[in-house]
C-alpha cells in the first residue's frame, strides 16, 4: 500500500484536487472509447471504425459545443465567487439578435458588429454587476430577473423572427482554420497548433520539476515525468491528426481555437495572479477575505461582468454556426455550463474548482450526448440520462462522504468550511486565500 501512496503521490503531484483532475480525465477517455465500442458494434465493424473518433465527428462535438464549454470558463469564476448566474442563457441570445440586426440592417461590418457584441455583454454585466456587488442583492435574484428581462427583450427585438448573418461572420462559429503552405496531406496550420500544444505541455513539465528544486523538494523521479509526458503526447498527437487529416476544407474549428485561447488565458489568470487568488478568497470566506484586504465588491462586479461578456460571445459564436439568430437561441444554456462546472469538481458552497476541471466536466457531458445520439437514443432520453448523470456523480461523492470513506467533494471542502473560525491573513497577504484553523472535536 505505501508503494501505491507513493506513485500515486509522485503521478499527482500528492495533491487531491490533481488526483481528481486526472481522474475525470481518465473518466472522459473511458466514455469516449466506451462509444467508441459501441458505435462500432452498432455498425459491425472494427473498432477503429467507430463513429465517437472520426474527424468529422470530433469537429462537430467541438463546434456544437464550443459556445458551452466558453459559458462554462465564466460560470467557474462565478461559482468560486459564491454566486451563480441564471441569466447567460438570455444574454447570449439577446446579444445574438442584437449583433444580427446590426449587421442586417445597420449596414455594421460584421468585425464592428462583434465589438458592438462585446459592448453589449459589458453594459449587461455593469448592470448586473452593479445590483450584486454594490446594492447586495443575492446573484440568484439578479440573475433570474436577466434571465426573465433579457428573454423579453430578445422576443421584443427579434419579433419572434430569424436574421441571417453574413459569411464573414459565420465563420467564428462554422469555420476552420485555412490551408496554407505545401501539400501535406494534412492542414498545415493545425499541425503547428499540435506541435505548439506538445511543446508547451513539455515545458510546463521541466518547469515544475525546476520550480520543485528551487524551493528544495525533491522533483518526482525521472521516469514518472516521462511517462506523464508520453501519455500526453500521444493523446496530443491523436486528436491533432484527427482534426487535421479530415476532409479538405475542414480542420481545427476556429471557435475551437477561440475556446482554447480563453481557456488558457483565463487559467493563467486564476491560477497566477492576484485578482485571481482573490476570487478564490472571497469564495472560501468573504468575511476573512474582506479583513484580509480583499476588494470584495470589486471580486464580485467583476465576475458578475466577466460572465455576461463570455455569454455574449458565446451568443456570438452561436448564431455565427447556425447562420441566423433565432428567438430559441440560449434556452437552458445556463443550465449545461453550470453542470459543466460542477462535474469539473467545483463546490456549491464556492472557493473550489479549476478552469481545466470545468473544461473536461463540460466536454464529459458534451461527449454523453454526442453518444447518445450516435446510438440513436432520442432527445428524451438523453436528458434524462444527462439529468442522472449530474445528479448521480455528485450523491456518490456525498454518500460516501456521510459514510466516512473517502469523498473528493468533502476533502477538497475541508480546507474551506465556512463553519470553522478563520484565522484572517496580514494585509501583505492579500493575494492568498485566508488561513484556516480547524477546531478540535
Amino acid at each position: 500500500m505505501s508503494r501505491f501512496k507513493e506513485l500515486q503521490k509522485n503521478l499527482f503531484g500528492g495533491q487531491t484536487s490533481n488526483a481528481r483532475q486526472f481522474g475525470m480525465i481518465f473518466t472522459l477517455v473511458a466514455i469516449v472509447l466506451l462509444f467508441q465500442i459501441l458505435t462500432a458494434n452498432r455498425a459491425g465493424v472494427g473498432f477503429g471504425d467507430g463513429l465517437t473518433l472520426r474527424s468529422d465527428n470530433l469537429m462537430a462535438l467541438l463546434q456544437q459545443n464550443s459556445y458551452i464549454l466558453i459559458l462554462a470558463v465564466g460560470m467557474l469564476m462565478v461559482i468560486v465567487a459564491g454566486h451563480i448566474d441564471l441569466s447567460v442563457g438570455s444574454v447570449a441570445a439577446f446579444t445574438g439578435i442584437l449583433v444580427a440586426k446590426s449587421m442586417a440592417e445597420w449596414s455594421f461590418p460584421w468585425p464592428v458588429a462583434i465589438l458592438f457584441g462585446l459592448a453589449i455583454g459589458a453594459a449587461i454585466g455593469v448592470w448586473q454587476g452593479f445590483w450584486v456587488a454594490y446594492v447586495g442583492v443575492p446573484a440568484f435574484i439578479v440573475t433570474l430577473a436577466g434571465m426573465l428581462l433579457f428573454r423579453g427583450a430578445n422576443q421584443f427585438v427579434g419579433n419572434a423572427q430569424t436574421l441571417p448573418v453574413p459569411a464573414g461572420f459565420q465563420k467564428i462559429g462554422g469555420g476552420y482554420l485555412p490551408e496554407v503552405g505545401p501539400d501535406t496531406g494534412y492542414n498545415n496550420l493545425t499541425l503547428l497548433l499540435g506541435l505548439a500544444a506538445i511543446a508547451a505541455v513539455i515545458w510546463r513539465e521541466l518547469q515544475a520539476r525546476r520550480t520543485r528544486r528551487e524551493m528544495n523538494a525533491d522533483p518526482a523521479p525521472l521516469w514518472v515525468s516521462i511517462v506523464r509526458l508520453a501519455i500526453m503526447i500521444a493523446v496530443l498527437i491523436f486528436v491533432t491528426l484527427r482534426f487535421a487529416g479530415g476532409r479538405v476544407g475542414t480542420s481545427f474549428p476556429i471557435s475551437g481555437l477561440i475556446m482554447v485561447v480563453l481557456v488558457i488565458a483565463y487559467a493563467f489568470y486564476t491560477r497566477n495572479t492576484a485578482g485571481g487568488r482573490h476570487i478564490y478568497a472571497v469564495g472560501g470566506n468573504s468575511r476573512a477575505a474582506e479583513l484580509s484586504g480583499v476588494k470584495l465588491k470589486r471580486v464580485n462586479f467583476f465576475v458578475m461582468m466577466n460572465m455576461s461578456i463570455l455569454a455574449s460571445l458565446a451568443g456570438m459564436i452561436y448564431v455565427a454556426r447556425a447562420g441566423a439568430s433565432g428567438p430559441q437561441d440560449g434556452l437552458n444554456w445556463e443550465l449545461d455550463a453550470i453542470a459543466a462546472v460542477f462535474i469539473g469538481g467545483a463546490a456549491v458552497a464556492g472557493g473550489i474548482g479549476t478552469i481545466s476541471g470545468s473544461i473536461v466536466g463540460g466536454l464529459v457531458m458534451a461527449v454523453l450526448n454526442n453518444g447518445l445520439q450516435l446510438l440513436g437514443v432520442g432527445t428524451d432520453r438523453v436528458q434524462i440520462i444527462k439529468g442522472l448523470v449530474l445528479l448521480l456523480a455528485v450523491a456518490l461523492d456525498v454518500y460516501n462522504k456521510s459514510q466516512g470513506r473517502f469523498s473528493i467533494i468533502g476533502s477538497l471542502m475541508r480546507p474551506f468550511r465556512r463553519d470553522e473560525p478563520s484565522v484572517p491573513a496580514t494585509p501583505s497577504d492579500a493575494s492568498a486565500p485566508p488561513a484556516k484553523t480547524t477546531v478540535a472535536g
